[in-house]
């Protein structure tokens, strides 16, 4: 099975789709790690680029760097390569193999638009641009920008899929909102 969470930044993917994963049992697919990692190693070509992930940690070329790409310079530099069309493809690729097999719980800004529209389950996750805001501790301003980057960008833009399922987790907590996911998930089990 595989649950696609996509969204905007700061609406809880990570937390969520991680926390998801660890109650279903499913292998998490952090998305943005990878996008991050090439923003961090700062490579034209991303396929030169050797990430993996080890639980939650994520190696780019053998070293840990998973404090490092969350720092809000690497998070807007990836949001731009992000929108380079080779970087996507050669994610893409990647991303795909990651989840042929097993069970996954994969979040992105494009997990069931484009890396897997056939996912058993889609979820749009989003929260109003102040609370992004607060909770990346960014002013509201970026986020926006940010938004507007990702869901304008010609290859693969920020849209939800027809078929996701929105929740909004303005004011709730990680836990409701995985109850939520979860509950969605057991309602399609035969």
């Amino acid at each position: 099975m595989l649950v696609a969470i996509d969204g905007p930044a700061g609406a809880g993917k990570s937390t969520v789709a991680r926390a998801v994963a660890r109650a279903l049992g499913f292998t998490y697919l952090d998305s943005g790690a990878l996008y991050r990692a090439v923003a961090l190693s700062g490579a034209d070509d991303p396929a030169s680029v050797a990430i993996r992930f080890d639980g939650d940690r994520v190696l780019l070329d053998g070293k840990d760097v998973s404090e490092a790409i969350r720092t809000p310079e690497v998070s807007q530099e990836a949001s731009r390569r992000a929108a380079d069309p080779a970087v996507r493809a050669a994610l893409l690729d990647t991303q795909r193999a990651l989840i042929a097999d097993g069970d996954w719980v994969a979040e992105g800004r494009d997990i069931g638009t484009v890396v897997a529209p056939d996912a058993d389950l889609k979820v749009w996750l989003t929260a109003d641009e102040a609370e992004r805001a607060r909770r990346r501790g960014q002013p509201v301003d970026q986020v926006r920008e940010r938004d507007e980057r990702d869901a304008g960008r010609e290859h693969s833009p920020m849209v939800a899929a027809d078929d996701a399922i929105e929740v909004d987790t303005t004011g709730l907590d990680v836990d409701a909102v995985v109850a939520r996911i979860v509950d969605l998930v057991g309602a399609m089990a035969p």
